[in-house]
């Protein structure tokens, strides 16, 4: 899942920080025999857990998004008897299943080799081995290359479980304080300003919650274009979420983006809440037009168009409509 990240927390309940250069292997490493999966065993939170067998197919499962205790017996159980585990980062993985005394091998899947691993993972999975996928933290699929290997399985007829557990999109929501019965997980916004803001204002309309992950260096920034586009919601930054400093920053975009700026880059992933539009109607045409003012002093018709339409409830074509009709104004002056 996260992305979405580490940071220089070093207890026993935290995972190291995230590589920039994933590993990579020629080949995948030597799987063992499909027998050999009942002889293998774990230690959980003290005690030795027998191993179990495990169905042939492909066993998608969370891993924790910093604190190691936050994995269920399920998913050890599951990391034990695979005969093998597909990891964005070798090193990573191993952390945790080295802490659990699992020694089931890993074998490296990540967007750099996706598309070569891909056929060999599928053969194995012909062959009816039991094949565990998982990111370096969080739910395997969010914002990592494992949809294509599921969807290829989906393919083949192969088998596909899911093995639930930690999320950052989850922890995040439950902590911001913002509304969680609707939400719209964006993932990483373009590194570019311009990119950056048009694509705020393709979903300003949205009708919730809007979770977004960001790299620190860029969090000022990012917050700072959130404001511009979306305007003065309330809004979240969540970092270091389960581990050992987790915080939660509250305010509007604009007063975190400040904040933000003034404290440099936080340490650590970042997961950025910012609330719905409040889909109030404008009041009439004085207050549509104020509102589109304000809009264009910064943003293109269109954009400014699609953010004012967000806030206002109001037919998009509409307010792109008496958007042209103010700036063409503003272009001819009094």
């Amino acid at each position: 899942m996260m992305a979405h990240h580490r940071d220089d927390d070093t207890g026993a309940g935290t995972a190291p920080e995230r590589h920039a250069a994933p590993e990579r292997h020629a080949a995948p490493e030597r799987h063992a025999a499909p027998e050999r999966r009942r002889d293998r065993a774990f230690t959980a939170f003290g005690t030795r857990v027998p191993a179990q067998t495990l169905a042939p197919g492909l066993h998608v499962v969370a891993t924790p998004i910093g604190n190691l205790a936050d994995i269920s017996l399920r998913a050890l159980a599951v990391l034990a008897a695979a005969d093998a585990v597909l990891a964005e980062d070798t090193r990573v993985s191993r952390v945790l299943l080295s802490h659990y005394g699992i020694d089931t091998p890993l074998v490296p899947y990540h967007e750099h080799n996706a598309s070569a691993m891909r056929p060999q993972i599928m053969a194995r999975l012909a062959r009816g081995e039991a094949m565990a996928l998982i990111s370096d933290a969080g739910t395997p699929l969010v914002s990592d290359p494992g949809y294509k290997l599921v969807a290829d399985a989906v393919e083949s007829g192969a088998a596909i479980t899911a093995v639930p557990g930690a999320s950052a999109v989850m922890a995040a929501l439950v902590l911001g304080g913002l509304p969680t019965d609707r939400f719209f997980f964006e993932g990483f916004l373009p590194e570019k300003g311009g990119a950056r803001r048009t694509r705020l204002a393709d979903i300003a309309g949205v009708p919730g919650t809007l979770v977004f992950f960001e790299s620190a260096r860029r969090l000022a920034d990012a917050l700072a274009d959130i404001a511009a586009v979306l305007g003065p919601r309330p809004a979240a930054v969540a970092r270091e979420l389960t581990k050992k400093f987790e915080t939660v920053r509250r305010g509007t975009a604009a007063e975190l983006a400040t904040l933000f700026a003034e404290e440099g880059p936080p340490r650590g992933e970042v997961v950025i809440l910012v609330a719905r539009a409040d889909g109030t109607p404008a009041a009439g045409a004085d207050e549509l037009d104020a509102r589109l003012g304000a809009a264009l002093d910064h943003l293109s018709v269109k954009d400014a168009a699609a953010v004012v339409a967000g806030e206002t409830g109001l037919p998009r074509r509409e307010v792109y409509g008496r958007a042209v009709a103010l700036a063409a104004g503003r272009r001819a002056g009094p």
